[in-house]
């Protein structure tokens, strides 16, 4: 990955709707080497996907909930049924496992308290957790999708 790779990549996680024409332009190519170097990133799964940013105040899921949760039970047996669990509650954008005090931490989007308490619900219907606990942000400050590039390697 040169310098040229992490201008392309800059302007895909920015607007992956822009055309190979306007990506080649901003990023000093023509058409044909720039499209060859996107199928490469591509190739190489360092572009997984392109995707839509839907707004999710006009979607009715305004509200995020960062839930960190504390297990007794450390078995991969426990684990994989957690994670099925929460793959299934489309309310969970992401899923960590943790090292620390907490061991699972959650973002969840609900269009309000009564929408958390319901997925809420239907995860400790489907898996036995030890310690929940629930902080709804009060306020976004940074958000973005994306990544820093100066980390990335020279090379495939």
């Amino acid at each position: 990955m040169d310098a040229i790779d992490r201008k392309i990549l800059d302007q895909l996680q920015r607007d992956a709707t822009l055309s190979i024409a306007e990506i080649a332009e901003r990023v000093g190519l023509s058409s044909t080497p720039c499209w060859r170097r996107i199928q490469k990133l591509e190739d190489t799964g360092v572009i997984r996907s392109r995707v839509a940013l839907l707004d999710a105040e006009k979607l009715q899921v305004g509200v995020t909930v960062f839930v960190a949760v504390k297990t007794e039970d450390h078995s991969l047996e426990w684990l994989e049924a957690f994670a099925k669990a929460a793959a299934e509650l489309p309310e969970v954008m992401e899923f960590y496992r943790m090292s620390g005090d907490v061991d699972y931490l959650l973002r969840i989007v609900v269009p309000d308290i009564a929408g958390y308490d319901a997925v809420y619900k239907r995860l400790i219907n489907k898996v036995r957790l030890a310690n929940v606990t629930s902080s709804f942000a009060m306020e976004r400050i940074k958000y973005t999708t994306a990544l820093p590039l100066n980390y990335a390697a020279p090379a495939f």
